[in-house]
């Protein structure tokens, strides 16, 4: 079904991974994942272009999943594409009836013509027998792709909430934490920007350089487009082995070494932060033993510091040995929404998140990534993430903090600033001069 072609990395050098970025531009529907050389557990390509879909399947949130299933089951293919947040009505009794200006399907997924898998010292062209003949041609293609020259254009973000009308919403949440209704929640608000002409993949260059996170994607399906610089992994499964990398706790960068470092230290050893991580380690051991095998549950990191350009950021990993009678699309629901973008418990979580937010999370704490032939998968979390919609000039960013009976909501709020920053700067900094 497929022809596999590799290329050594003696032909490609330099700048070919953002070549290879700029050259899908030219199609309609793209997805491009990016690690960053970054070090991270379980990860395997520098880098993934996916282009030009031959199938694609998209879903409302009604038996999304068994949707995804009966897909992956008839195209036996690679799929790349999301998942949303708000497919948690598909697998809990929710409904979402806030604000959406964005408009994403809430699950969409393609078969991709062409598919390039960038690795340490190779480079594979994995194209569908119908277009086989132009891997040659679209290699030397890549390689004479000329990089744009990028200028600035300011664009100010509104927030839906000011400061006082988030701390006032973050104190009615802690009211549920303290009579016990929940112990945690990921309470998130948006920014966004009417009226908005961005060059997307100017803007995701310029974001991916500032932020280098090692889980960054650019997509683009129609109209919709997420520019993600994500830290967070989601769900990735090799063989029966299931890996979840759940992020809580986050503290800014110094450019000072001193200060940086006092900063990291402080993250590491504060009981906030460290009470939150521990609660969604929980609630995911929790979420993968649905799949597993019997004591197969693993924490093989517990709280450790990762640092990233803009941010500290306390990660765990947890696995378990999935047992072989799920299909993925069971995998994924057994776990979606991801328990660092809800809360615990997760259910009462989802619904007191929904009630006190005023925007439809939509792909923001959904899930962007690829499914295997094999039936093996890694998919992101969507934070850190410009969210546009071309067709109504809308571009948009939501942010989020777990709320603890710790929480300080003023504190909260400055640290969903810190979050949102580098969003806000490289749209702020970044547009294409020529095209």
């Amino acid at each position: 079904m497929r022809t596999v072609r590799t290329f050594q990395k003696n032909l490609f050098k330099g700048d070919f991974k953002k070549k290879l970025f700029y050259w899908g531009k030219q199609f309609e529907e793209i997805i491009f994942l990016d690690s960053n050389h970054k070090e991270h557990l379980y990860q395997d390509y520098k880098a993934v272009l996916a282009v030009d879909a031959f199938t694609a399947i998209k879903s409302d949130d009604r038996n999304a999943f068994e949707r995804l299933d009966e897909y992956q089951t008839k195209t036996k293919d690679w799929l790349f594409g999301y998942l949303s947040y708000d497919l948690k009505n598909d697998t809990e009794f929710i409904t979402s009836e806030n604000e959406d200006q964005l408009q994403f399907p809430e699950l969409y997924f393609i078969q991709p013509k062409k598919i390039w898998l960038l690795k340490e010292d190779t480079l594979e062209a994995h194209y569908l027998n119908m277009v086989d003949d132009e891997i040659e041609t679209d290699f030397e293609s890549i390689l004479k792709v000329d990089l744009p020259n990028i200028a600035s254009q300011p664009f100010r973000f509104t927030p839906k909430w000011n400061k006082e009308e988030y701390v006032a919403k973050a104190r009615q949440v802690l009211a549920h934490i303290q009579r016990g209704d929940i112990y945690e929640v990921n309470f998130c608000q948006e920014f966004f920007v009417d009226y908005a002409q961005i060059n997307p993949h100017a803007t995701f260059d310029h974001l991916n350089s500032v932020s280098k996170a090692p889980f960054s994607s650019f997509l683009k399906l129609e109209h919709y487009y997420a520019l993600c610089a994500s830290p967070e992994r989601f769900l990735k499964k090799e063989n029966q082995k299931l890996i979840s990398q759940p992020i809580k706790g986050t503290a800014r960068r110094s450019a000072n070494p001193t200060e940086d470092e006092q900063l990291k230290f402080n993250l590491q050893n504060d009981p906030k932060e460290i009470s939150e991580n521990i609660m969604i380690v929980d609630l995911v051991r929790n979420d993968l033993s649905k799949t597993a095998e019997k004591k197969s549950v693993k924490v093989e990191e517990l709280c450790k510091i990762y640092s990233y350009e803009q941010v500290h950021q306390m990660v765990s990993t947890i696995t378990s040995q999935v047992k072989t009678d799920y299909s993925v699309a069971e995998i994924l629901k057994s776990l979606f929404p991801m328990g660092s973008m809800t809360g615990a418990p997760k259910c009462s979580a989802m619904e007191i998140a929904e009630s006190y937010e005023s925007t439809k999370r939509g792909l923001y704490s959904g899930a962007i990534g690829y499914i295997t032939p094999e039936n093996d998968f890694d998919f992101n979390v969507v934070i850190r993430t410009l969210l546009y919609n071309s067709e109504k000039n809308y571009l948009s960013y939501m942010v989020g903090s777990a709320l603890t009976s710790l929480a300080n909501p003023e504190q909260e709020y400055e640290e969903c600033l810190v979050k949102g920053k580098a969003l806000q700067y490289v749209v702020n900094a970044t547009i294409v001069t020529e095209e």
